[in-house]
């Protein structure tokens, strides 16, 4: 999968998260791709570690675990930014 793709994913996933955890977040777009990218990461680590799957390409359960990644990791950036 080519990095623009990764990118798109990346925004889509990232901003998904900010919508179900909304709040004031000191980032812009450039923080919501980059926490996009990095919990599709961190998903598709913590996915395959626990046997449920991990990111391995456009489709759904790879997109939940995605988002279910950038969560988490919008989780932690929130409480390290305090």
């Amino acid at each position: 999968m080519g990095i623009i793709a990764w990118i798109i994913f990346g925004l889509i996933a990232g901003a998904i998260a900010k919508l179900i955890m909304p709040g004031k977040d000191p980032g812009g777009i450039i923080v919501t791709i980059i926490i996009g990218i990095v919990g599709a990461v961190v998903g598709g680590f913590v996915g395959s570690a626990l046997g449920i799957g991990g990111v391995s390409g456009f489709n759904i359960g790879s997109f939940l675990i995605a988002i279910l990644g950038a969560i988490i990791l919008l989780a932690i950036y929130r409480a390290v930014a305090r």
